[in-house]
């Protein structure tokens, strides 16, 4: 490792990296690294003793805005990448010592040739042309060693660490608006910001629609420039249509946007604007059709539970946590299993405070409301009473048959009878029974 080292110029005050005849023997080195750290316990553990961390964040630096030395740029990143994933000491050092957040944050703001006009605001041009494969691959390492150096930073306590975190979002923005070589890289590229973004603190998340006034963009809400929001919802039905890899791929989109809708207004009612217009057409169920309303609503109960609990988490959050607003959306079915894990299934809204501003219903839903299933959530004809033609006698047999077809179940422990507590959460039906006719008779006692 050390010979490999002073190949690989880690030590840049003795051997400074001159001559550019010695980069391949260089980023030949730093691969050799890669590989043997990635599989090597032994090595991991020599790279804090060796102080590998430190050296790579000089090289990083020495290799700052100098031309020919992307590919030593490259593999120095993943490198760090490395690290930070298998040794949580050097995650550790990175952060608190060897202030590898500045550090990487340069880095990638190198990758991204990144011009600033204002504090949080990096300039942007339309007509700019696509990174270089690269600049692009440069940009990801960044991203992917600054998600581990950055984990577990929701609470920032200082005004420093605030002005870190913004100054990144601004530059993960400009990440987003930017494009790679290829569509594939693209989405690399976009996927790995928003992984980072996942790990900055909510309240830094403005930096984000909070552009100058001069800037020209067709998507907008209140003055606020949407182009990165814009980017973000259509990523999240791209992953959506893929149809796989859910967990890796949807979820933390999801995630993010939920976050920055609870936290943000404005972000929260132009989110909802496109995701859930006012209902006009309500002949079909909410998760029949091809809306993005539509291919959330049917997440809403898919097998995967950390999928389905998100995708009903962020409907949630866009319906400000009101039970009556999310079952006009996605009907009562759909909705039972967030309403359960939340003690919400007896109505109400969720803890989190919002605006006071009502949503209005279109006169369509207004006058199709009466007839609206309410389990379903969509228009149905009124079906005819099969009972209505049934004489007292076969109405009481079809009862105590039902009855017994229950009973059965029960005592087989194939169903489990269950009632809903008053406040709102699951529990046996004879428990739930017991605390009503208890709630009950305190009230009377009261009285």
């Amino acid at each position: 490792m050390q010979i490999l080292m002073k190949l690989a110029k880690l030590d840049t005050v003795e051997d400074p990296l001159e001559r550019v005849s010695e980069f391949p023997v260089v980023v030949e080195a730093l691969k050799c690294l890669c590989n043997i750290i990635f599989n090597s316990s032994v090595a991991q553990k020599l790279s804090l003793e060796l102080n590998l961390a430190a050296m790579l964040c000089s090289l990083l630096q020495e290799c700052k805005d100098r031309p020919l030395v992307d590919d030593i740029k490259c593999f120095d990143l993943r490198l760090l990448f490395l690290l930070s994933l298998l040794h949580t000491d050097i995650r550790a050092q990175l952060r608190q010592e060897l202030q590898g957040v500045q550090v990487l944050t340069q880095a990638l703001e190198s990758s991204l040739s990144v011009r600033w006009t204002e504090e949080y605001k990096v300039a942007e041009d339309r007509n700019r042309l696509p990174l270089s494969l690269q600049e692009t691959d440069c940009a990801i390492e960044a991203l992917k060693a600054l998600f581990n150096v950055t984990l577990d930073s929701w609470n920032v306590h200082s005004k420093n660490e605030s002005h870190q975190f913004r100054y990144m979002a601004a530059i993960l923005r400009h990440c987003l608006l930017t494009k790679g070589p290829t569509e594939e890289k693209t989405e690399e590229l976009h996927s790995n910001a928003i992984n980072l973004l996942s790990n900055v603190p909510v309240s830094c998340l403005d930096v984000l629609i909070n552009p100058s006034s001069q800037e020209e963009t067709d998507i907008k809400y209140n003055g606020m420039n949407m182009r990165a929001i814009q980017i973000l919802l259509d990523f999240m039905e791209k992953r959506i249509d893929k149809g796989s890899s859910y967990r890796e791929g949807l979820t933390p989109v999801l995630s993010l946007l939920t976050e920055c809708c609870r936290t943000h207004r404005n972000i929260r009612k132009f989110i909802k604007a496109q995701v859930l217009p006012p209902l006009r057409d309500v002949s079909n169920r909410p998760e029949v059709g091809t809306t993005v309303r539509n291919k959330l609503v049917r997440l809403m109960t898919h097998v995967d539970l950390g999928v389905k609990q998100i995708a009903a988490e962020f409907l949630f959050v866009l319906c400000k946590e009101r039970v009556d607003s999310l079952l006009k959306y996605t009907g009562y079915g759909n909705a039972a299993g967030l309403l359960a894990a939340r003690g919400l299934l007896a109505g109400g809204r969720g803890d989190h405070w919002y605006s006071d501003d009502e949503d209005t219903d279109t006169e369509e839903y207004k006058s199709a409301k009466p007839n609206i299933n309410l389990i379903t959530g969509h228009l149905e004809e009124p079906m005819p009473n099969p009972m209505d033609e049934m004489t007292e006698e076969q109405k009481e047999y079809e009862a105590m048959k039902l009855v017994n077809m229950f009973d059965k179940l029960s005592r087989d422990e194939l169903i489990k009878p269950m009632g809903v507590r008053p406040d709102g959460t699951m529990a046996p039906l004879e428990e739930a029974v017991s605390q009503y006719h208890t709630n009950k008779q305190e009230s009377s006692d009261s009285d």
